[in-house]
């Protein structure tokens, strides 16, 4: 039988990760696994493209390289309406153009066609990015944001994990219905953040001070913040990494002879990991040193990748190396969302989440075209090898990053309640048009 104590410290452990967060979160958490659970195509874009359609992996990595493009352009764009306009409508327009495209793309038949809509499906799947990033950064406080990320990566994993399983089972008998009921769960989330998530936008003339003691703060602004866009190209360099996941990885294990159902499997532990270890881990991570934490988490996804050189044909190894890059993602994601709305004026937080999300789009652009070039090329030594180098070098600008004076990286994981040098003074206490707050804890756990 169980162990009682086991089981109570454990139900412990959830009542305190999921309590005194904002009922509107809850909302956009539930809206976001709702849209996870549906979301098949991008993790199977390439092994449809190859093994479906029978095109070459270098046309699956210019496919999903032009997905990146649409995503770099967007995180810009997207970033910026959301700041103008308001999160909500810049993120219900993006779920629909969403919904539109990725049906689209499942009837899209020649290579120039499925790679135009594969760029409107990647333009309109991330410009739902800043958005989300700046309305939770807005309804939830500064002591709770990383726990809040947190949990919010969890909902996505849990809907990745169950949706990459049964995808893999539902493509044995044709990819078309996997594009309809992902377009599906993306017009469901819409409707959700249209009835029940109010716009939360700070207004500025309402914020200590007035709108004119805080110029308005543009893209060039945000380029221009040393501090910060240090912190964004470091993650470049692992999204490059992580990008491969769902692209290079999946022609690498289709090479090896590992069918769609094997690949749905194994990539499909990546979520269920992270839905069984992301609050324990959390917990655990509460107070530790955020710099130790990045680089931990640098490795582990760097040499994770590389660790699949050495897998062959087998798809237990290939889990193997799924779980230890997986353990760096749990680390990595929440530490890092905490750290950039630390660092993101109230004002501008839409364009700042934009700018991150920036490196992300870039690794989805470059990404598949260089990892299919060079497993192509090069082998699947190189190309693993190539990932391992390149968590090694984030790594050590995490710590060097971390040692300069004043550096946001030396805080600890938990988030701190005062504003970070350099942000606005309301950065860390943003006023909710509209928010109904649950009770808080007296200390919410931190994430990394």
């Amino acid at each position: 039988m169980p162990d009682p104590s086991l089981t109570t410290r454990a139900s412990r452990a959830v009542t305190e990760a999921v309590s005194g967060l904002p009922r509107q979160f809850w909302w956009l958490w539930t809206s976001t696994l709702i849209n996870k659970l549906g979301a098949f195509v991008v993790t199977f874009l390439a092994l449809y493209l190859t093994t479906d359609r029978g095109y070459s992996a270098s046309y699956a990595g210019l496919v999903a390289s032009l997905f990146g493009l649409g995503s770099a352009i967007a995180s810009l764009v997207a970033g910026v309406l959301a700041d103008r306009i308001g999160r909500r409508p810049t993120l219900v327009a993006a779920q629909l153009g969403t919904a539109l495209f990725t049906a689209l793309l499942g009837f899209s038949d020649g290579q120039v066609a499925i790679a135009a809509v594969a760029f409107l499906v990647g333009f309109c799947n991330n410009a739902t990015r800043p958005a989300t990033s700046a309305i939770i950064a807005d309804i939830v406080p500064a002591e709770d944001r990383v726990r809040a990320f947190a949990l919010n990566y969890w909902a996505i994993n849990i809907g990745f994990g169950l949706s990459a399983a049964v995808a893999g089972l539902i493509a044995t008998h044709g990819y078309l219905t996997l594009f309809l009921l992902d377009a599906l769960s993306t017009v469901v989330c819409a409707v959700v953040i249209f009835v029940r998530i109010p716009e939360t936008r700070p207004d500025a003339a309402a914020a200590p001070g007035g709108a004119a003691a805080r110029p308005a703060i543009g893209l060039g602004a945000v380029f221009r913040d040393g501090r910060f866009m240090a912190v964004v190209v470091l993650n470049l360099l692992l999204a490059l990494v992580a990008q491969q996941g769902s692209t290079t990885l999946a022609v690498d294990m289709g090479r090896a002879g590992i069918t769609s159902t094997q690949y749905g499997l194994v990539i499909g532990l990546n979520g269920l990991l992270i839905v069984v270890l992301q609050i324990p881990l959390t917990r655990w991570m509460e107070g530790r040193d955020r710099t130790a934490l990045l680089v931990a988490s640098a490795l582990l996804i760097g040499w994770g990748f590389g660790l699949t050189a050495l897998a062959g044909s087998s798809a237990w190894f290939y889990a193997f190396t799924v779980a230890v890059w997986t353990l760096g993602e749990i680390l990595n994601a929440p530490t890092m969302m905490g750290l950039v709305s630390e660092l993101s004026p109230a004002e501008a937080r839409g364009r700042y989440q934009g700018v991150y999300s920036l490196s992300w789009s870039l690794a989805s652009f470059l990404g598949p075209a260089a990892g299919g070039v060079l497993l192509e090329r090069a082998g699947s030594g190189v190309m693993w090898g190539a990932c391992a180098v390149l968590g090694t070098v984030a790594a050590g600008g995490y710590v060097l990053l971390g040692r300069r004076p004043g550096a946001a990286l030396a805080k600890s994981a938990a988030v701190a309640a005062a504003p970070a040098p350099g942000a606005s003074p309301v950065a860390d206490t943003p006023p909710v048009p509209g928010a109904e707050r649950a009770a808080e804890p007296e200390r919410a756990p931190a994430g990394g």
